[in-house]
């Protein structure tokens, strides 16, 4: 094959790869992967292999212990005391039950299509590199400021544990650095960094010490909630504190308990971690739908249980927003307030799990973008002895150390922010995509048309619901006349356009009803967040285009024309898609 001269190569070469950026961008922004690229070809960049040797288990622990960090000792309280009163219970249930629909379209990929990058080869293989990069590289940027900030809290519930106070005796402050990145945190960045060491050394035996922190955690949290209902009153549930407040389960009403579950949604958040680990599963077709549904669930009754105790232990118009539990002790006689620093122990406990989850997240995310050649393939690199993914764990996790060194984030609430609900969106509209169009093969114009005006009503009943006219009785026909505007659109779609493919192995049930419903959620929870964080996707969504425009587009362009690259055209993604129907029929 002749060789193609890099646009690296000297400067003039990149000032030439520069004056064609749009005749390379209308080749390779759209670019669409397929599976067996994606499970053959790509990995080939790695080197070595990584080791297939988690099962259900291990995936179940790696789920509970990525989402049940120390974000629900907080969560609980503010939404309970703003928002849904007692009736947080059902608000948790809900939110469960919108992680389970949205982890469905998780699972139907990594089964599909068992590689290490999760959510940015889902959407390769649908939308096309610029789309996928544009949704990874905002992920692992969540992923490296929340993991900054959730090692930074682990110094402040360490103090809390200790009887500490963590401003003046577990930091240290540097007068000649600015305000807000003064106070110097070594615990966090000894945390990270000892962390990042585990992850490069061996996934299995991280997934050990996952879980036996998780069940230490876990622990921690059943004494909370045995003793909770041992020493609440059932009364708490129907009566405030404060005869003037809103009384009974519901005190806000049934908004509130929805509003309620938009905020502890952000709890649940963590599971997408496990689609990672795909590649190093054994048997995926079994153990990957057993590990991020069976993870799902058991957090959702461990939530609602937690919800329910701190309900018995305070009215709600009681609870302190910002420590419900710890806060909930110290109401109570002098001899339970020890209590309070053994939720201390245990928020550190789930601190540490959250965190070790997560980079061994970011880290199998950063290995398969480098795979598809949009940053440097030195992030692509498996070790060969641990069969791990060291070069891009180690940079990522000095990465973080260095942002948990100096800078006060502050986000422990928001450990999770709008990249990763966009994130969530765009791998549902991808199932629904990848289910009703074969490139090459389908006419995708029903699909797009259907995915934009679905997306546009659920935009516009999350507007109305944020910034519609305060009287009740407008604003719930304007809600009510959106949600039949939606599911119309889901019913025609449904009856006119039939599925392309279906699932070889395992595939959302009740299509498109669940990831239309994971759209809608994930859309309605976009739009709770505040401005900040819109200002902060935008800004970090513009760098990303800067860099795809001035590095990625060319780097991936180079390897197309090399040859390690699959070409843009859709003939070789039909080829592939007819490839996969005569195995089919075959077997």
């Amino acid at each position: 094959m002749e060789s193609h001269s890099s646009s690296f190569s000297s400067f003039k070469s990149y000032l030439r790869a520069l004056s064609d950026t749009p005749n390379r961008l209308s080749r390779r922004a759209c670019s669409v992967s397929t599976s067996s690229e994606e499970t053959t070809r790509l990995r080939i960049r790695s080197g070595s292999e990584m080791k297939r040797t988690l099962r259900w288990y291990d995936l179940v622990g790696f789920g509970v212990g990525g989402m049940v960090g120390a974000g629900v000792f907080v969560t609980t309280g503010r939404a309970s005391r703003l928002y849904a009163g007692p009736a947080v219970v059902v608000s948790y249930a809900i939110a469960g039950l919108c992680a389970l629909l949205s982890a469905f379209c998780y699972t139907e990929f990594a089964v599909d299509m068992p590689v290490a990058g999760g959510a940015f080869s889902y959407v390769r293989v649908t939308f096309g590199e610029f789309p996928a990069f544009l949704t990874g590289a905002n992920l692992v940027i969540d992923y490296v400021l929340s993991n900054a900030a959730v090692a930074r809290s682990f110094t402040s519930y360490l103090g809390t544990a200790l009887g500490l106070s963590t401003r003046t005796q577990l930091r240290f402050t540097a007068h000649a650095l600015p305000e807000g990145y003064n106070e110097l945190d070594l615990i966090a960045v000894a945390v990270v960094l000892i962390l990042t060491l585990v992850i490069c050394y061996s996934t299995k035996e991280s997934s050990w010490l996952n879980m036996v922190l998780t069940v230490l955690h876990i622990l921690f949290i059943v004494f909370v909630i045995v003793v909770g209902f041992w020493k609440g009153d059932w009364n708490n549930f129907t009566k405030p504190g404060n005869p003037e407040n809103a009384g009974g389960f519901f005190p806000f009403g049934v908004s509130g308990v929805f509003n309620g579950a938009a905020m502890v949604y952000l709890s649940y958040i963590g599971y997408d971690a496990v689609s990672t680990m795909a590649e190093e599963v054994k048997d995926p077709v079994k153990n990957i739908p057993i590990g991020v549904s069976g993870s799902v669930v058991l957090v959702t009754v461990l939530y609602c249980l937690m919800a329910a105790s701190m309900s018995a232990l305070l009215p709600y118009d009681m609870i302190d927003a910002d420590a419900p539990f710890s806060g909930a002790f110290r109401e109570g006689s002098a001899g339970w307030k020890w209590v309070s620093n053994v939720i201390g122990v245990g928020a550190s406990f789930g601190i540490l799990t959250s965190l070790l989850v997560s980079m061994l997240g970011q880290a199998r995310y950063m290995c398969v973008i480098g795979r598809a050649c949009v940053v440097p393939t030195w992030f692509a690199r498996v070790h060969n002895s641990t069969s791990t993914p060291v070069n891009a764990s180690s940079f990522l996790g000095i990465f973080t150390a260095g942002i948990a060194l100096f800078t006060d984030l502050n986000i422990l609430l928001n450990l999770v922010s709008i990249g990763t609900l966009f994130v969530f969106y765009m791998v549902s509209n991808a199932v629904i995509y990848r289910r009703y169009v074969t490139n090459g093969a389908t006419n995708p114009w029903p699909t797009t048309s259907f995915l934009f005006c679905f997306s546009l009503t659920c935009i516009i009943f999350t507007l109305i619901w944020q910034f519609g006219p305060s009287s009740n009785k407008p604003k719930a026909l304007m809600l009510v006349a959106c949600l039949g505007v939606a599911i119309a659109l889901v019913q025609l779609f449904h009856f006119t356009v039939p599925q392309a493919r279906k699932p070889e192995f395992w595939g959302v049930p009740l299509m498109p009803w669940i990831p239309s419903i994971s759209i809608f959620l994930n859309i309605f929870l976009l739009g709770s967040l505040d401005k900040p964080s819109y200002v902060r996707f935008g800004f970090f969504s513009g760098l990303i285009v800067l860099v795809y425009v001035l590095y990625s587009v060319h780097s991936s362009f180079d390897a197309e024309k090399d040859g390690t690259l699959g070409i843009k055209s859709e003939e070789s993604v039909k080829e592939s898609s007819i490839e996969r129907q005569v195995c089919s029929a075959k077997v």
